[in-house]
């Protein structure tokens, strides 16, 4: 595979690979504390209904955008996806707001599965929606992003292979650790996946301007693809820009480059 194709399998691998962290932790959470079988069905049926989604949605926006419109729709979209998320990770890395705490999370499912009742025999319904929803919500941002990264690289197959892959080896981790995925700095992740998304959406969207050209064209940034390493770049250095002028006396850094509050 060349240079492009790596960084299209990477971009889905890292931004699925989140994913699949929160949703990894609500399945183990019904399936420590409830019934394992509802909990695995839930996920099946929701990974199901994904599939679905990704078929028509994928067909759908290749069939009927020109390429340029497909470049700015998609490039905005990721764009706004992009900036929510480097919003949250610059607001915990400036310590105005909580670090993403899978533990935490864990906790709280476990307690709203005992608060539920004791599960009946069959399948528990409790545990089969709880683990649906979870699947199901975290799994259609993967979809966007394979369908987004996919078309506009016009490389489904690398996309979804790294998401394949991030589904895999997220699985893996969650077998041999037998506990929620805490050990896994998430809100690195997250910071990495907001630029990765706030770098390319920005690249595909200027593209997709020349839809408002004659000839309806897209437009070609100098240096190609290697135009969205000075993009990271860029959105890095601001992103760091605002966490230093937001950063409270309260934070403490961390190694990763993430901040806890350790006072109010």
């Amino acid at each position: 595979m060349d240079a492009a194709t790596w960084g299209l399998v990477i971009a889905t691998f890292v931004a699925c690979f989140v994913e699949m962290v929160e949703a990894t932790t609500i399945v183990m959470a019904m399936g420590f504390t409830r019934s394992w079988k509802s909990a695995i069905v839930g996920t099946l049926a929701a990974l199901g209904a994904l599939a679905v989604v990704t078929l028509f949605a994928g067909y759908a926006l290749a069939t009927w955008l020109p390429e340029s419109a497909l470049q700015l729709a998609i490039g905005g979209l990721l764009l706004i996806f992009g900036l929510q998320w480097l919003r949250k990770a610059i607001l915990r890395s400036s310590g105005r707001k909580a670090v993403h705490d899978e533990a935490a999370i864990y906790k709280e499912e476990v307690a709203a599965a005992k608060a539920a009742g004791e599960p009946t025999g069959g399948l528990d319904m409790f545990s089969f929606m709880v683990s649906f929803k979870g699947v199901f919500l975290e799994g259609m941002e993967v979809v966007f992003i394979v369908i987004t990264f996919g078309l506009n690289a016009d490389n489904v197959p690398a996309a979804s292979a790294g998401a394949v892959a991030a589904v895999v080896i997220v699985l893996i981790i969650a077998i041999a650790a037998r506990k929620p995925l805490s050990m896994i700095n998430e809100n690195l992740l997250k910071y990495g996946v907001g630029l990765l998304l706030a770098s390319f959406g920005t690249y595909w969207a200027v593209e997709g301007i020349g839809i408002f050209r004659d000839g309806r064209e897209s437009l070609n940034w100098p240096g190609h693809d290697l135009i969205i390493l000075a993009l990271l770049a860029a959105w890095f250095v601001l992103s760091r820009i605002f966490v230093a002028a937001l950063r409270t006396p309260a934070a403490v850094a961390t190694p990763g480059g993430i901040s806890v509050e350790v006072e109010k």
